[in-house]
């Protein structure tokens, strides 16, 4: 089992930064293959970002490469996304979650073993 905690969320202005934290509890957190999801109300989750266990892979949505980065230490058990540039229609919910299965479907939901409750960010225009 894996416990996972979102923070860092809040309100910012359109052009800002924010950077969410994700803390894990539990099993051994370097051997997960973490991710970023958000979920805009009334949609679907969609994947954001996904980083492996010794960072030498990562992957990103189109709409966020470029501004947002994906980033884990591994000695505090911290996953983290730096967004930058942000845009209007980044507000959302963002959930980490964590996954023991191959890199192979890492944008996909599904994949993903345990996830987090969620942090509010909301891009005003």
């Amino acid at each position: 089992q894996v416990q996972l905690v979102e923070s860092g969320g809040g309100l910012v202005q359109a052009g800002g930064s924010l950077r969410l934290s994700c803390t894990a509890s539990g099993r051994a957190f370097s051997s997960y293959i973490m991710g970023w999801f958000l979920q805009a109300p009334g949609k679907e989750r969609e994947f954001v970002a996904a980083i492996n266990w010794s960072d030498s892979n990562t992957a990103y949505a189109l709409s966020v490469k470029g501004r947002f980065t994906i980033s884990r230490d591994n000695a505090v058990n911290t996953l983290y996304l730096q967004m930058n540039s942000l845009k209007s229609e980044d507000t959302a919910v963002y959930y980490c979650a964590a996954t023991g299965q191959t890199w192979i479907g890492v944008v996909l939901p599904t994949r993903y073993d345990y996830w987090g409750q969620g942090t509010q960010v909301t891009v005003s225009s």
